[in-house]
């Protein structure tokens, strides 16, 4: 395999038209400075581009560049850089990604965006995180946001918002490889050519192939959990006149995952987008984006309480998805954004004896239309207001609005509020599901499963206090309500116990990262997140089993901090240290424990040339293996020490 892909990169070299890379970027590697990074654009907040000094939310940026200095070799990697977010990896395939709380097992509370698609699953609102990659040097930007996004983005944007934006096809142009070989990431190699095809109209290819090792139990032994990918896709953009864009790009990959004992997963699939942006008078602008995405999973149920028998399930996902937005500046004061959209899934599976959904096969439509206008009060107050409206098939209407008050009371400094309200709609799980799928049910979900709800209070501070020292700070309290929990049937049966909204509760807490410049090319970055939970029963109801411990899996306190060092010689060290406190787990309505860690991972890359640069990364260099997450036990994965070499070349 390793020979195949080699060969392919070599074959590609032939192609590429002598003069090409006059326009390629070779490595320049620019670190921006803070006032740059103050002044950064930012879309995921009001859907326009706005300066992150300017934008009245709890966001971080992480750049391609913090990419490239982390050593990160994954989505979920890059993630960590994110000090809002918890990011808790399962095992080698899957990881438990949340922000402000709700790390559970069926995660659902976090929308995800990749160059304006969706891909959170309708069948659990969740995200297959190891079907999500790039060629990670091909990211421009990772906009994160802790807090409601609903008024925007809608349902499933509870507690936060991901925003992964690639560059375009004109700021990839040349060849790029690189090829990586470690314990853990056993293999990863990675060729992308970016090219013009006519005046104006550029493009990319890539391809990437994965190899990980698995992850490992308590006393050492290997959890048969290792896995590889292949992908492959383009992106196309087109600039016919300086009012009109056109993007179409899409990606296929495929994924072949281990599991102990039972077989393996397949997971892939592919998509395809195309993107209109107009630019109209006196800087207004319309977009109209279309996609189709198909996913198909097929993994192993094994016998269970719910079946003597073992399986095999399959979902396959068909997504079509309508989006229109307006941009408009009706006066001095207002700037308006609005929009229309329209998504269609087609969703059929194959059940298990053990694992099923019924009806089998469920078409399902949303409609959606949002308004949001910030208004200029003067004197360096704003005010935004908006709100987002859909209607899905299972709870018809629901609105989502949200208010946002700024003072900026000086050029580098400003103070922000917002009172948010969002919802998580039910997905197939909390509807459809049926163990076991044929005969008098066990478990299923609830005919009449409501959407989950928040009320969110936040309030902010972010400044450049001096020239080499940016803050924010973002405090925050929700009250959620209709939390999902598990029912009994009327007596005398009491079965099949089945999914209902029988808890509520609040989080507070806040988030604080600092960057301080400590002298040119020695930078550090700082993080820490307090998180305080109470989720409970309602009076007078149930949550059998589960006692209100399923829906959180969080830990209370979390720190990190990555330090980014210039050194002579065009050599480049990065050290990140994190310290994740224990977090509490479900297991079997009982509360167990994650053990606190801390971690270190550490780079050090040598460019000989601009078109060359050679690295080692280690990563969870503190402890030959420790755990992130799961119930405690045997069979709990945990995740080891980790190095790897890398060679990156450009032309």
């Amino acid at each position: 395999m390793t020979t195949l892909r080699f060969g392919l990169f070599a074959c590609l070299l032939p192609i590429v038209p002598y003069g090409a890379f006059g326009q390629n970027e070779v490595a320049s590697y620019k670190k921006l400075t803070l006032q740059e990074l103050m002044d950064l654009e930012v879309t995921s907040v009001s859907r326009r581009p706005e300066k992150l000094s300017e934008t009245a939310s709890a966001i971080q940026v992480i750049s391609g560049e913090d990419i490239r200095r982390s050593g990160a070799t994954s989505i979920p990697e890059a993630l960590r850089l994110a000090s809002n977010l918890q990011v808790a990896q399962r095992n080698s395939q899957s990881w438990a990604i949340s922000a402000r709380g709700f790390n559970t097992e069926l995660s659902n509370k976090l929308l995800v965006l990749m160059d304006g698609r969706t891909v959170y699953s309708p069948l659990f609102s969740g995200v297959y995180w190891d079907a999500q990659d790039y060629v990670l040097e091909d990211i421009d930007r990772i906009e994160v946001i802790s807090g409601p996004g609903g008024a925007l983005w809608g349902a499933n944007a509870v507690n936060g918002v991901i925003n992964i934006r690639t560059k375009t096809a004109k700021e990839t142009q040349g060849i790029y490889a690189e090829t990586i070989a470690g314990t853990e990431l056993e293999n990863l190699t990675s060729v992308r050519y970016g090219g013009m095809l006519a005046p104006n109209v550029y493009f990319r290819i890539y391809g990437k192939y994965t190899d990980r090792d698995s992850s490992v139990l308590e006393d050492g032994s290997e959890s048969a959990t290792d896995w590889n990918t292949r992908r492959t896709g383009f992106r196309i953009d087109a600039e016919p006149s300086p009012q009109n864009t056109f993007t179409v790009q899409g990606d296929i990959y495929d994924n072949n995952e281990g599991r102990p004992g039972d077989g393996s997963v397949d997971l892939n699939g592919g998509n395809l987008l195309t993107r209109w942006t107009h630019t109209l008078a006196n800087d207004s602008e319309m977009s109209l984006q279309l996609y189709y995405d198909r996913t198909h999973l097929g993994q192993p149920v094994p016998a269970s309480i719910f079946s003597p028998v073992a399986g095999r399930f399959t979902d396959d996902l068909d997504t079509y998805d309508l989006d229109f937005q307006h941009r408009i500046f009706p006066g001095e004061r207002n700037k308006v954004v609005w929009g229309l959209g329209y998504r269609r899934t087609q969703d059929e599976v194959e059940n298990a004896p053990g694992l099923g959904f019924l009806p089998a096969e469920l078409d399902h439509d949303l409609y959606s239309a949002f308004i949001q206008d910030e208004i200029t009060l003067g004197a360096g107050w704003a005010l935004t207001l908006g709100t987002k409206v859909e209607h899905n098939d299972y709870t018809g209407f629901e609105v989502e609005p949200s208010g946002r008050l700024q003072w900026n009371f000086s050029p580098t400094q400003m103070v922000w509020g917002a009172v948010s309200r969002a919802v998580r709609m039910p997905s197939r799980i909390d509807r459809d599901l049926r163990q076991p799928s044929t005969g008098f049910p066990i478990f299923t979900g609830g005919s009449g499963f409501d959407s989950e709800t928040v009320i969110a209070y936040e309030l902010g501070y972010r400044a450049q206090l001096a020239p080499n020292l940016l803050v924010s700070l973002s405090t925050f309290y929700n009250h959620y309500d209709d939390l999902r929990s598990l029912s009994l049937s009327p007596a005398p049966f009491f079965f099949p116990l089945y999914f209902d909204n029988n808890l509520e509760g609040e989080t507070y807490g806040f988030e604080l990262t600092t960057t301080y410049e400590v002298m040119k090319g020695w930078r550090l970055h700082a993080g820490y997140t307090l998180l305080q939970e109470d989720i409970r029963v309602k009076s007078g109801e149930v949550d059998v089993i589960n006692n209100g411990l399923n829906e959180t899996a969080d830990p209370q306190n979390q720190f990190s901090i990555r330090s980014s060092w210039d050194l002579p010689g065009h050599v480049e060290l990065d050290v990140g240290l994190r310290w994740v406190d224990s977090l509490r787990i479900n297991n079997g309505g009982t509360a167990a424990t994650v053990p606190s860690y801390t971690e270190m991972d550490l780079r050090l890359a040598w460019r000989p040339s601009p078109a060359l640069e050679f690295s080692v990364v280690g990563q969870n260099l503190l402890h030959d293996q420790h755990p992130e997450y799961g119930v405690p036990g045997p069979a709990r994965e945990e995740i080891e020490r980790s190095v790897y070499a890398k060679v990156t070349w450009r032309y």
